[in-house]
């Protein structure tokens, strides 16, 4: 039923049996081993892009975690406007759950069919999907140790007389490599667990934090017991590989992310004024006062407030009045000021002696 996933993952395991049984035998443990371990290597290799997606996916979810509260304790009582909510943040961050846990989701696969292909090395069977009479023969007197790749500990008595393998033998060889993928495991949360952002942290990521640090672990060490010998050799390499990844990765993140930082600071300090330099205010052109008929304003030569103008003065525009001469009334061609008259008019009517 699942053979789309067994032939794929039986193939690349016979290329890789292909390239080292040529170097270490044919039926060499070194050769089978090596073989297992670079299967995992080529499909974390091919799931590598996806992953570094995923990290950064969730660097950017840490960047907008206080937001995320926020929503969480406002909609605390309606889940289905909290989720609403959340799908809306995420899509204008660009950030995508699902995306996170792909490259997750694709190692379950991989490890059904190897789980399986594995187990389909038994004394008596002529073929096992990719691998042929021979290559099953060959797995089979795989020697590590005394034990067989295809032996666990749990594994039947039966089963195990017709590998010609002792249990003692098979736990003396299985329980160092359940160990040392339990201890892998726990170092590679732990790293990740380390990354995260104090802010971003829930109730729901402390839970995680602890499943990730001890129950996985443990899930490992326990599993040991009902895997075969070969399976174990997967989980050791894939949490080599996820640890020397999540290194890998946070390290070049963190570079680029110094380097903008570079970048934005020469950037200030290129806009601002150097030492001594003060800064450069932009002068305001003055403007000249228009009266609203639209002429200069004269300068101001009305009298002072305590002289009032003789109320025995005729008015200018009244009937039989001379009209007033260009120049104030003196003949000189000067401007008349409006509202004032020339002195001799003023002391001819009022009486007034000259100044």
């Amino acid at each position: 039923m699942l053979d789309f996933i067994y032939y794929p993952v039986s193939f690349i395991m016979w290329c890789w049996h292909w390239v080292f049984g040529h170097v270490f035998g044919e039926s060499s443990a070194i050769a089978w081993a090596l073989s297992i371990v670079f299967l995992v290597f080529t499909l974390r290799a091919i799931m590598f892009k996806p992953t570094v997606k995923q990290v950064r996916s969730m660097r950017k979810m840490q960047e907008f975690a206080p937001e995320i509260k926020k929503l969480q304790k406002k909609y605390a009582n309606d889940r289905q406007k909290q989720a609403q909510e959340m799908q809306k943040l995420q899509s204008e961050h660009g950030v995508s759950p699902l995306g996170g846990c792909l490259p997750m989701l694709l190692q379950i696969p991989v490890f059904i069919g190897l789980f399986h292909v594995l187990r389909e090395f038994k004394p008596g069977k002529t073929e096992n999907y990719f691998f042929d009479e021979r290559g099953v023969a060959s797995y089979i007197d795989a020697n590590l140790f005394g034990a067989r790749l295809s032996n666990w500990i749990t594994q039947p008595a039966t089963e195990l007389a017709h590998f010609g393998v002792t249990r003692t033998t098979v736990v003396l060889v299985a329980i160092p490599l359940m160990l040392l993928a339990s201890a892998l495991t726990h170092l590679t949360a732990r790293h990740s667990v380390s990354r995260q952002n104090p802010e971003a942290a829930t109730s729901q990521t402390a839970i995680m934090n602890k499943l990730t640090l001890y129950i996985f672990p443990l899930g490992v060490l326990l599993g040991g017991f009902f895997f075969p010998i070969g399976l174990i050799m997967y989980w050791l390499s894939n949490n080599s590989w996820t640890l020397w990844q999540q290194r890998f990765v946070y390290k070049k993140i963190d570079a680029e992310e110094a380097a903008k930082k570079v970048v934005a600071q020469e950037k200030r300090a290129a806009a601002a004024p150097k030492p001594g330099q003060k800064p450069t205010q932009q002068k305001k052109r003055p403007t000249a006062k228009v009266e609203e008929s639209g002429t200069d304003t004269a300068p101001d030569t009305t009298p002072a407030a305590d002289s009032k103008p003789d109320s025995t003065k005729p008015d200018s525009t009244a009937p039989g009045s001379k009209p007033t001469q260009p120049g104030g009334g003196n003949g000189k061609g000067g401007t008349q000021i409006p509202g004032l008259i020339s002195d001799r008019s003023r002391s001819k009517k009022s009486g007034r002696k000259n100044r």
